[in-house]
């Protein structure tokens, strides 16, 4: 059994799926999507503060490798990264919305903290 859900996609799917949720959430600091989506992106939204916070080239390089926006990049540089500086972990929260109308997914908020 692999360590993340498949999400009822082929693998390049979910990885583009996942990488465009993680940049949208970078960029608006908070998106709505279904909860299974928001704990698989929160945790690659994690991964990439962190390197982030390490602040060097190597960091920058491996974060532009998932991250789809250069400009979402900058901004997690400059600004996302220093907020969490004495923070270790935890800079994603999930508020539960209730369900979607049409097919009852139950939906959330994923934001920064």
């Amino acid at each position: 059994m692999p360590g993340y859900k498949k999400l009822g996609r082929t693998s390049d799917q979910r990885k583009a799926i996942l990488r465009g949720l993680v940049t949208d959430l970078l960029r608006n600091e908070r998106i709505t999507t279904t909860q299974t989506r928001a704990r698989e992106a929160g945790r690659r939204a994690e991964k990439m503060i962190t390197l982030a916070k390490r602040g060097d080239l190597h960091a920058r390089r491996q974060v532009l490798a998932y991250v789809y926006d250069e400009d979402v990049v900058a901004k997690l540089f400059d600004d996302i990264a220093p907020r969490y500086e004495d923070r270790d972990g935890g800079y994603t929260r999930i508020l539960k919305l209730g369900p979607r109308r049409g097919d009852a997914a139950e939906e959330v908020f994923l934001e920064l903290v």
